[in-house]
C-alpha cells in the first residue's frame, strides 16, 4: 500500500502597498516565484495577511514559515540604533506582524526561513544589529543592488564549512547568488552563526542552532539561481513535515 505524505502548509508573508498601481486602496503583494518554490519542494504556499490578533491561530495553521524580503527596511530604534540614515524606508505594520510569526514560530521550533529583508529582521529577532545602508560602511563594496536582472547570479557566496547551509547544499564551497539589497547583518545576537559571506566580507547568511532549521539568506532563493536554492526550499518542507 502506497503511503500518502501530507503536504506541509508554509505560511509566506505578503508584502504591502498603499493606494495606486494594481488598486486605489491599499492592498498586498507577493511574487509568484515565492509560492511557485514552496510547491516544487513539496509544500502548500499559504499567502499571510498582516492581522497580529490572528498570529496565535494563523501559527497553528502552518507547519513553516517563510518571512519574505521587499523594498523597505527594518526600523533601527528594533535594534538599538539612535540614528536613521536617509534611504531607510520602513513598513512598520507589516514589520510589528513578521516579528510576531517569526518569533512565534521559532517559540514553536517551526521551521524559518529569512529570505532577504526577511533575514534582516531575523537577525534583529535574534539580538543582532544591521548595516543601514551598505556603500557607506563597507569599503569597496559590490553592488549588492545589482543591476543585471534578479534572476540572474550578481556575485558569488563563500559557504562556511560545516554549518546547516553547508549541509543543505552538499557542503559546497561557494554558491552563486542574486542581490537585491542595500542593508544588511552588520553583528549577529548570541549563539547566531554565520554562515555565508560576500567577497567583500558583506554577510550573506545566517542561522541559530538552537533551533532545527531556523535560516536566513541574503539573497533570493525562490529565482533558483543555483541547484542551492532549491535545496533551501527542500529542506525547509523535509523540517515541515515532522
Amino acid at each position: 500500500m502506497n503511503t500518502i505524505v501530507k503536504k506541509p502548509i508554509i505560511g509566506i508573508t505578503l508584502d504591502s502597498e498603499q493606494p495606486g498601481g494594481y488598486s486605489k486602496f491599499p492592498w498586498y503583494a507577493l511574487r509568484q516565484n515565492y509560492a511557485g518554490a514552496v510547491v516544487a519542494a513539496g509544500g502548500i504556499p499559504m499567502p499571510l495577511p498582516h492581522e497580529i490578533d490572528l498570529v496565535p491561530d494563523l501559527l497553528d495553521l502552518i507547519d513553516g514559515l517563510v518571512v519574505t524580503g521587499g523594498a523597505f527596511d527594518v526600523d533601527p530604534s528594533l535594534f538599538g540604533a539612535t540614528e536613521r540614515h536617509d534611504t531607510v524606508i520602513t513598513k512598520d505594520r507589516r514589520t510589528k506582524f513578521e516579528w510576531a510569526m517569526a518569533q512565534g514560530a521559532l517559540e514553536r521550533d517551526m521551521p524559518v526561513l529569512g529570505i532577504c529583508g526577511g533575514q534582516q529582521l531575523l537577525n534583529v529577532i535574534l539580538g543582532g544589529s544591521l548595516i543601514q545602508h551598505i556603500p557607506d560602511t563597507v569599503e569597496n563594496c559590490l553592488p549588492h543592488e545589482q543591476p543585471n536582472p534578479r534572476d540572474e547570479a550578481g556575485h558569488d557566496v563563500t559557504v562556511e564549512t560545516g554549518t546547516l547551509l553547508a549541509r543543505i547544499c552538499d557542503n559546497v564551497d561557494h554558491l552563486s547568488v542574486n542581490s537585491a539589497h542595500h542593508q544588511a547583518v552588520a553583528g549577529v545576537g548570541p549563539n547566531v552563526i554565520i554562515n555565508s559571506r560576500a567577497p567583500d566580507g558583506v554577510i550573506e547568511g545566517i542561522e541559530h542552532p538552537a533551533y532545527r532549521y531556523c535560516l536566513g539568506v541574503q539573497w533570493h532563493p525562490e529565482f533558483h539561481i543555483s541547484t542551492g536554492d532549491a535545496k533551501i526550499f527542500d529542506a525547509l518542507i523535509i523540517e515541515a513535515r515532522k
